[in-house]
C-alpha cells in the first residue's frame, strides 16, 4: 500500500510539472459508507436548509469511525498577467548621413593652375593680310577628376567670371575691326549620374557652356564618378592684342 501512494504521489507532481495550465484538483472519494457505497465527489448542496449534502452526510459518517475518505486538493497562483503565446517587438533604428559634395582637384592649388603657354598667332611676314596675328589653332585643356559627386539631390554649376572668356587686361590701344583683347571659350563637363529625384542607373551626362554663355547648371540627384572638363578656345575671326590672356573657371558640386 505505501509503494502505491509514493507512485500516486509521485504521478500528481508530473502532472503538475509538465502541464501547469490543467485545471486545479479537488477531489473526494469516499468507499465503504451503508448509505452511500463508492462516491466520487458527492454534492456539496444542499436539498433543503436542514438536510445535510450528500459531502457532509459522508464526512460525518467518516467522523463517527464508518467507511473512508480519500481527498486530493492542488492549488497554484495564476498567471501575472493574460499570457501571450507570440510576442512581436518592433524596433524603430535610426540614423543620420550628411549631405556632402567632392571632387578631387589635386593636392596643391598649382594643380588648379591651367596654363596655356603660347598662344600662337600667325607672325609670319608672308601672310595674307587679313590672317596676319590670328590664332595658328583652338587652345584646349582637358581636366580630369577620377572622384567626383554628391550623396544627394545636388547641382552641377559652371561659371566664368568673365562672358567674354580669357581677357587681356592690358592691351593698351588698338584697331577694333581689325584687333580684339579677348580668347572666348566653351566648358565641356562630362560624368555618369542621374537626373534630380530620379532612381535609376546611372548614364551619361554632360554640362556645356558656350563661348557666349557666363554660366550653365545642372541638377541631379545622388551620383559619384570620374569627370572630365574640357576646355575649348577656337581660333577668332580677328588679330590678337600682344599681352597676357587670363580668366577664371569654377566649378560648383552643391548639394540642395
Amino acid at each position: 500500500m505505501k509503494k502505491i501512494l509514493c507512485g500516486a504521489v509521485a504521478a500528481v507532481a508530473l502532472v503538475g510539472a509538465v502541464s501547469p495550465a490543467f485545471a486545479q484538483t479537488a477531489q473526494r472519494h469516499y468507499a465503504g459508507l451503508p448509505f452511500v457505497g463508492t462516491a466520487t465527489n458527492p454534492s456539496n448542496t444542499r436539498p433543503v436548509w436542514f438536510i445535510p449534502s450528500a459531502q457532509e452526510a459522508a464526512d460525518g459518517a467518516v467522523a463517527f469511525g464508518f467507511g473512508t475518505r480519500y481527498t486530493s486538493y492542488a492549488d497554484a497562483p495564476s498567471d501575472s498577467e493574460t499570457a501571450t503565446p507570440q510576442v512581436d517587438v518592433v524596433f524603430n533604428l535610426s540614423g543620420s548621413v550628411n549631405k556632402d559634395c567632392s571632387f578631387y582637384s589635386g593636392n596643391n592649388s598649382n594643380a588648379r593652375n591651367i596654363d596655356f603657354g603660347v598662344i600662337g598667332v600667325r607672325t609670319g611676314n608672308n601672310e595674307n593680310v587679313n590672317s596676319a596675328f590670328e590664332m595658328v589653332g583652338p587652345a584646349t585643356a582637358n581636366i580630369e577628376s577620377l572622384t567626383a559627386g554628391c550623396n544627394f539631390n545636388n547641382e552641377v554649376e559652371i561659371a566664368k567670371n568673365d562672358v567674354n572668356g580669357l581677357v587681356n587686361s592690358a592691351a593698351g590701344g588698338y584697331d577694333t575691326n581689325e584687333f580684339q583683347a579677348n580668347i572666348p571659350y566653351t566648358v565641356n563637363a562630362s560624368w555618369t549620374g542621374v537626373a534630380v529625384n530620379s532612381v535609376a542607373g546611372g548614364s551619361a551626362q554632360s554640362l556645356n557652356v558656350g563661348s557666349n554663355d557666363l554660366s550653365k547648371t545642372k541638377q541631379q540627384g545622388a551620383w559619384r564618378s570620374a569627370m572630365n572638363i574640357a576646355i575649348t578656345a577656337p581660333v577668332v575671326n580677328k588679330g590678337l592684342v600682344a599681352g597676357t590672356y587670363s580668366g577664371t573657371t569654377t566649378l560648383t558640386l552643391r548639394a540642395l
